[in-house]
């Protein structure tokens, strides 16, 4: 799912009876790098600086199975149906 400004959007917890409400993909991946690492939000650049845009949309959107891109020394995996991997 996405919007017209560009913003690439995540459906998070979906459980099949529960109301899940989109949540933006930056959100979802610095919070997975914050959990996974040391690092704090302020050290984490816009997520532009990491990934292109369209690339991440087409692996949320269902286009593309998955995608990997380094964030300050971490490799971050989005796969199609939801999952954000930090290593």
């Amino acid at each position: 799912m996405d919007s017209d400004d560009s913003t690439v959007y995540m459906i998070r917890g979906d459980t099949g009876d529960e109301w899940v409400s989109p949540t933006p993909a930056e959100d979802v991946i610095v919070e997975s790098l914050r959990s996974a690492s040391d690092l704090t939000a302020a050290e984490i650049d816009d997520l532009g600086s990491y990934v292109d845009a369209d690339e991440l949309a087409a692996v949320v959107n269902g286009s593309d199975e998955a995608i990997t891109f380094a964030v300050e020394g971490y490799d971050v995996t989005v796969t199609s149906d939801g999952d954000v991997a930090v290593e």
